[in-house]
């Protein structure tokens, strides 16, 4: 499913697909008051797509932004982006955030009623549909799914709050979904979000991960470039 891309971004595919891992920077931590030139150092710094985190303080107890942020973004960013929807009935909304820009739509199993038809209709747009599941989400109710899907999203922390501890579980579903990426020849990303830093992203890495979601490992150091290559570097040595 990872031909179909987004008509603003040919080159998504090409990018994600980069030698060794990808660093998404979460841009739910950087300074919204200088939008443009957060995303603007992010991309000097050599960061090859972004991550938002949309979240209705419902489906989490936190509230963040809409469609508004993810248009300027789009506006803003040549790199790809993905958005990541912490919302009750995604069904309904997800549409709208493809629509808005996003390369990638990431939804959570947990939240969708019509799981194939919401999947398709992200995809029928040109950007690529993701499916997020929560730390006590088995692998098993995703992987009916992965010939719908561009990617799956693995939660290494419950979803909705900062800083929390990654949980080492995480590596066990990214090891199965490896596991049958391989064994089946099913060409999918498996992404990784939560408690990312120096010390946790060599085992996500080695587990299988390709699109690895940095958030304080990232914006909350004073050189983003440097953040950035380390955190790179010790992904691509694990390999």
């Amino acid at each position: 499913m990872r031909d179909s891309l987004h008509p603003s971004s040919s080159s998504t595919e090409s990018r994600l697909s980069a030698d060794g891992p990808i660093i998404l920077p979460a841009l739910l931590l950087c300074d919204f008051g200088h939008l443009d030139d957060e995303i603007g150092r992010l991309e000097a710094a050599g960061a090859k797509a972004l991550h938002l985190d949309v979240m209705d303080g419902l489906f989490v107890p936190q509230l963040t932004y809409g469609l508004v942020v993810v248009e300027a973004v789009r506006r803003a960013a040549t790199v790809p982006i993905e958005v990541h929807m912490m919302v009750e009935r995604p069904d309904e909304s997800a549409i709208q955030y493809a629509r808005a820009g996003a390369d990638i739509v990431t939804v959570h199993i947990e939240g969708l009623a019509k799981t194939k038809k919401t999947l398709a209709a992200i995809e029928a747009t040109g950007s690529q549909a993701h499916l997020a599941m929560s730390p006590g989400t088995p692998v098993s109710h995703v992987e009916p799914f992965l010939d719908n899907c561009s990617g799956v999203l693995v939660m290494s922390v419950e979803p909705g709050f900062g800083g929390q501890a990654f949980q080492p579980s995480a590596i066990e579903k990214i090891q199965k979904l490896q596991e049958i990426r391989t064994s089946t020849g099913r060409d999918f990303h498996i992404g990784v979000d939560g408690g990312i830093s120096t010390k946790t992203i060599t085992s996500v890495a080695h587990a299988g991960a390709d699109l690895i979601v940095a958030g304080s490992a990232v914006l909350r150091q004073t050189d983003y470039a440097d953040a950035l290559r380390e955190l790179e570097d010790l992904a691509r040595k694990s390999k």
